[in-house]
């Protein structure tokens, strides 16, 4: 049985700063799916266009994969076809959840490491989702640069992530109408601010514009918003 988030449901002393840590990784499934709208269908329809996509002799990674539900969903389309997958997360908590559920050890393999560290095998899906707003700014360019060099021609980057909007009134409304959702899937007020304090100056959002101008300064021609709910936004590069 999946546990609940409750993390932040008790009034802390103090607000420390956000970790993927075994606290965090035990709750994940359900954190993610209460504070990312849309959740499992971005996740589902991924695994449906990676399988469009993927081409036999070259890899599929899962960056930051954190407990698996991307790897898992991909493999369960792939059912007795082989494919090669490498699952790479930072987070030694979330990897082990993401391995003890996956059991297809013939095709993936599991890496803890740093994703800006990892040298990435010819591809052709590469998954990178809710990992950018995490990384140093000046980094998201150089691993988008990795990722498309990595990539054959046709192969394609599926990202999603939180974004914010350049005018400020909208960003606003962005933000009023995304804490509602935290509220109507469970989440307290009280749960809500801490949380939003623990992730300053760590999960980090762009605008559209800066993702897109990064695709393009990277090599793709081709991208798209396939998915888009107020502040989060799921992209298909294809080089």
């Amino acid at each position: 049985m999946k546990q609940k988030d409750n993390i932040y449901g008790i009034r802390q002393k103090e607000i420390k700063k956000f970790k993927f840590n075994k606290k965090v990784a035990e709750v994940f499934d359900d954190m993610i799916r209460r504070s990312v709208p849309l959740y499992s269908e971005i996740i589902d329809k991924e695994a449906k266009i990676a399988e469009k996509f993927y081409t036999k002799d070259t890899y599929i990674y899962d960056l930051g994969c954190s407990t698996g539900n991307f790897c898992s969903a991909f493999s369960e389309i792939f059912y007795n076809r082989p494919f090669k997958m490498i699952c790479v997360d930072n987070s030694e908590p979330m990897l082990e959840i993401c391995k003890n559920r996956i059991k297809d050890t013939d095709n993936i393999k599991f890496v803890r490491k740093d994703i800006l560290k990892i040298d990435l095998k010819k591809s052709s899906v590469i998954a990178a989702n809710f990992i950018f707003q995490f990384l140093p700014v000046e980094a998201r360019k150089i691993m988008i640069k990795k990722i498309y060099d990595a990539l054959i021609p046709g192969g394609i980057l599926l990202t999603a992530e939180k974004i914010i909007h350049q005018k400020e009134d909208i960003s606003k409304l962005q933000q009023d109408f995304y804490y509602k959702l935290k509220e109507e899937n469970g989440y307290s007020k009280l749960e809500i601010s801490q949380k939003r304090e623990a992730l300053e100056n760590v999960l980090i959002p762009e605008t559209i514009s800066d993702h897109n101008r990064r695709f393009l300064k990277a090599g793709f021609q081709k991208t798209d918003i396939w998915l888009k709910w107020f502040n989060f936004t799921a992209f298909i590069c294809i080089k």
